[in-house]
């Protein structure tokens, strides 16, 4: 579990569908006066250097973010994220990717707060001091993310985004993933809950959604962009999707005519395409 590095995808188009969606989760929690908390179970890095070793590599930002990067005309919700990009990026070049965290710190107000979980002893010197500056609004914890929820759930102000996304490079991260979920919505039903998973040929991937419908959850929305056909020999990731349990009423909406401009945008072949689909009490 350790092995997995962040660095090597950051900025795919995996990224760029679950920034999107996490960036109009924190716009919308911070609609209200009240404070919230935003949770990171599997926080990375802080930011990533596309020019490194890690990212170079594999790349996968050209076919993610360097997609977006010099259009115009975008969707109102991809010119606000792309803009996010650009405020890590003041050269103008695409030179750097933010992390999920950087994008909730600089949705939020002064009155919210952060609590970060990363477990990789590497990435998670580079997070505190990535977040050094910030001040007591932002901690982070070294430790397992999925056991630290615990300890947080419910938070003082009742309020909180909770973003849930391990590597699932073992096949019992799609178990955890189902126990957290369960075990989060006992201690904090009225809580928003954001699960990231890929899209894989395995089939603990393509059983998961199934499995996250029958949580006791009766608010949900489920995502997810498809941007190439499976390889036959089942080799890599083909899309990836996400679960948000407890969504803003406005998610939908922006979705329904965001998801067929990304497919056309990030898609690769005729294989590319979306799901959008949704449960309310």
């Amino acid at each position: 579990m350790l092995s997995y590095r962040h660095a090597f995808h950051a900025g795919n188009h995996a990224d760029v569908l679950k920034h999107l969606v996490l960036v109009q989760l924190t716009r919308y929690l911070g609609r209200k006066d009240k404070a919230f908390w935003y949770i990171d179970s599997h926080a990375g890095a802080g930011s990533y250097a596309l020019e490194s070793a890690q990212a170079a590599k594999l790349a996968e930002y050209r076919q993610g973010i360097a997609r977006l990067w010099g259009r115009k005309e975008l969707p109102p919700a991809v010119a606000d994220y792309v803009d996010l990009v650009r405020r890590i990026n003041p050269g103008g070049g695409l030179k750097v990717y933010p992390g999920s965290p950087d994008f909730a710190l600089w949705t939020m107000r002064a009155q919210d707060r952060m609590r970060l979980f990363e477990l990789h002893s590497r990435d998670v010197l580079r997070l505190r001091e990535h977040f050094a500056s910030v001040g007591a609004r932002v901690l982070v914890d070294h430790s397992d993310g999925f056991a630290g929820l615990k300890a947080l759930l419910p938070p003082p102000c009742r309020r909180a985004l909770v973003l849930i996304d391990p590597a699932y490079e073992e096949k019992h991260d799609y178990q955890r993933v189902i126990h957290a979920l369960r075990d989060c919505l006992q201690r904090f039903p009225g809580g928003t809950y954001l699960l990231w998973y890929p899209q894989l040929t395995r089939l603990e991937a393509h059983d998961l959604p199934p499995r996250l419908k029958r949580l006791p959850a009766s608010n949900w929305l489920h995502v997810a962009l498809r941007v190439r056909t499976p390889d036959v020999d089942g080799f890599g990731m083909h899309g990836s999707g996400l679960f948000v349990i407890n969504p803003p009423w406005t998610l939908q909406g922006t979705l329904q005519e965001l998801m067929p401009w990304l497919v056309a945008v990030l898609g690769s072949d005729e294989g590319a395409g979306f799901t959008l689909e949704s449960q309310a009490a």
